[in-house]
């Protein structure tokens, strides 16, 4: 991530690849403090992070990816158990599968989320990437489905804490 910057495009998925119990695998919940910017705090197997996401001094991307700026910083359980209790709207959860991608352009990896709960039925993958030139050149394999990079529907945020029943249906059948 070159100076604190998240280029990544996010994808539908057509149909999830063979054999998804061979990857490693990260059973994920997170929830949002704020959406502008993000403050998220994230559980991740027996991991906790608060990360905040902004848009503040990052120039537009042409490159058909979503780019901000991205701090991590661990938490203890204590901290996130406080923090969950303040969070807006509701907590995402999620398995998330670690695929490696080996394209043209490089060896990369998918974080293949299948969502739980109330968003039951909603799959992305995404892909992060060293810089813009190369976010622009990638080509997904056959097994992603449209790319929903510049969507803000497929955000998580989004998915915390804007979404209505009716939204989600359209996003999951369309």
């Amino acid at each position: 991530m070159p100076d604190g910057l998240e280029i990544e495009k996010k994808f539908k998925v057509k149909r999830l690849p063979e054999n998804l119990g061979q990857y490693e695998k990260k059973v994920m919940e997170q929830g949002y403090l704020c959406t502008d910017p993000v403050v998220r705090i994230r559980r991740s197997n027996d991991q906790y992070i608060l990360t905040y996401k902004s848009l503040f001094g990052v120039e537009e991307a042409e490159c058909g990816a979503k780019v901000c700026r991205e701090i991590e910083m661990p938490l203890k359980k204590e901290g996130y158990e406080h923090l969950k209790k303040k969070t807006d709207g509701n907590l995402i959860t999620k398995t998330r599968y670690l695929i490696p991608l080996e394209t043209k352009q490089g060896c990369f990896q998918a974080e293949l989320d299948i969502f739980e709960g109330e968003l039951s039925g909603l799959v992305i993958a995404e892909v992060e990437f060293p810089d813009r030139e190369t976010a622009a050149g990638f080509e997904p394999p056959e097994w992603f489905g449209e790319d929903v990079s510049q969507d803000k529907r497929y955000t998580n945020n989004y998915l915390a804490t804007r979404l209505d029943r009716k939204d989600f249906f359209k996003i999951i059948s369309g």
